[in-house]
């Protein structure tokens, strides 16, 4: 079953938040019926680790990273035909394949390219630190705003492709068409505000600063070793 869920207003009045602890705060209220003993909660880098934070620590449940690449079609990187994660895990849109004509070896090449990205990133974040295993949990995937929607439901693929038996996308804002289109591909779609007219994710927050690596690394240290 799909449950999307968000409070509406007046489409004229933009809600804001502080900031994304602020943002996570008010989210994780939201997200309390998921508590329990099999949730994990992965932030997307980087701005979605500080609200990610936030609702691990209301759930009283690990908090981890999801690092995801999305694999764009040649000559076309903005359109999604994959995505590739952790772990040598690869997801591929098959109709998106077929319809720009993408061979075997042109889509193998560029994996391999984003591929190399999320090893990266996995060592910049997580150092030597395994990932906190998803397999028949819950997974509680994280953003700080979601526009388009690309590279949360490449995040959500590959939470699934890792093992998890549920999946559920968080998020403070998203954009009310793409909430739809992404409400079919989790088991739940959770989001405080999800107006009409949607330009940008920064547009909701009072603080809208870049998220640093330091910062994501810090937030991950703190939440393995609390107090």
């Amino acid at each position: 079953m799909h449950l999307s869920k968000h409070r509406s207003g007046d489409e004229h009045h933009i809600v804001r938040f502080r900031d994304r602890k602020d943002a996570g705060q008010q989210l994780a209220d939201l997200l309390r019926p998921e508590g329990g003993p099999d949730v994990v909660v992965l932030g997307l880098p980087r701005g979605g680790v500080p609200v990610a934070a936030e609702v691990a620590r209301a759930l009283s449940a690990p908090l981890d990273v999801i690092v995801v690449r999305k694999v764009g079609v040649p000559g076309q990187p903005e359109l999604a035909m994959g995505a590739v994660g952790e772990g040598g895990v690869q997801v591929v849109d098959e109709r998106v394949v077929r319809l720009a004509h993408v061979s075997e070896a042109e889509f193998a090449r560029a994996g391999e390219r984003e591929r190399d990205e999320v090893e990266r990133y996995v060592q910049r974040f997580r150092g030597g630190r395994l990932s906190v295993p998803l397999t028949g949990r819950v997974a509680v995937v994280v953003d700080d705003g979601i526009a388009t929607g690309s590279t949360a439901r490449a995040a959500c693929s590959v939470a699934r492709a890792l093992g998890a038996a549920r999946v559920v996308l968080a998020a403070p804002v998203c954009a009310r068409e793409s909430g739809r289109g992404l409400a079919a591909d989790v088991d739940r779609l959770v989001c405080l505000h999800s107006p009409r007219h949607f330009s940008a994710v920064g547009q909701f927050y009072d603080d809208f600063r870049p998220t640093s690596d330091d910062e994501v690394i810090e937030l991950l240290q703190r939440a393995e070793h609390p107090g």
